[in-house]
């Protein structure tokens, strides 16, 4: 993920950031849709979303699911404590994350915990083998806090 500077935001004009808000209403606006929504020509839109895909501001397109119809209907939310910050025990429980099964994000946070995820699970038995037996498996995973989501009252990647 790359970090925001004053620089790189400061290149992003008007008309940029109304490109991006369209696209994460509509991601397959059509290129004159895009232009007619910003007020300008097919072209120009064109060379612009080029050069905010080549900057790295896009960093891509992507279908977002419908999680009952997949089978993930419970969104459930976990705080994970380490037993150190070792190189070690950090890359392990690292390289296991991204390997997750239903894992929709992992953030590593300050604060009282090191990292914040979310994984949509089945139901609550899927909850239930997901902590036992695999969570509370990994090595240099000290506790575990898990909140399971009862509504959204914002979850903007599902209102796409």
């Amino acid at each position: 993920m790359t970090t925001p500077t004053p620089e790189r935001t400061a290149q992003l004009d008007r008309i940029d950031r109304a490109i991006l808000a369209h696209l994460v209403d509509d991601g397959r606006s059509s290129l004159a849709d895009l232009a007619e929504a910003v007020s300008i020509s097919a072209s120009s839109a064109q060379r612009r979303l080029r050069r905010l895909e080549t900057d790295g501001v896009i960093r891509g397109y992507r279908a977002v699911l419908d999680p009952d119809a997949i089978g993930r209907s419970l969104v459930v939310h976990l705080s994970v404590v380490l037993v150190d910050h070792t190189g070690d025990t950090v890359g392990r429980f690292e390289r296991w994350i991204v390997g997750l099964d239903g894992l929709v994000s992992c953030h590593h946070v300050t604060g009282d915990v090191d990292y914040l995820l979310r994984v949509d699970v089945a139901d609550v038995h899927a909850l239930d083998v997901l902590l036992r037996q695999t969570l509370a498996q990994v090595p240099g995973v000290a506790r575990f806090t898990t909140m399971v989501a009862t509504s959204a009252l914002v979850d903007r990647f599902a209102d796409m």
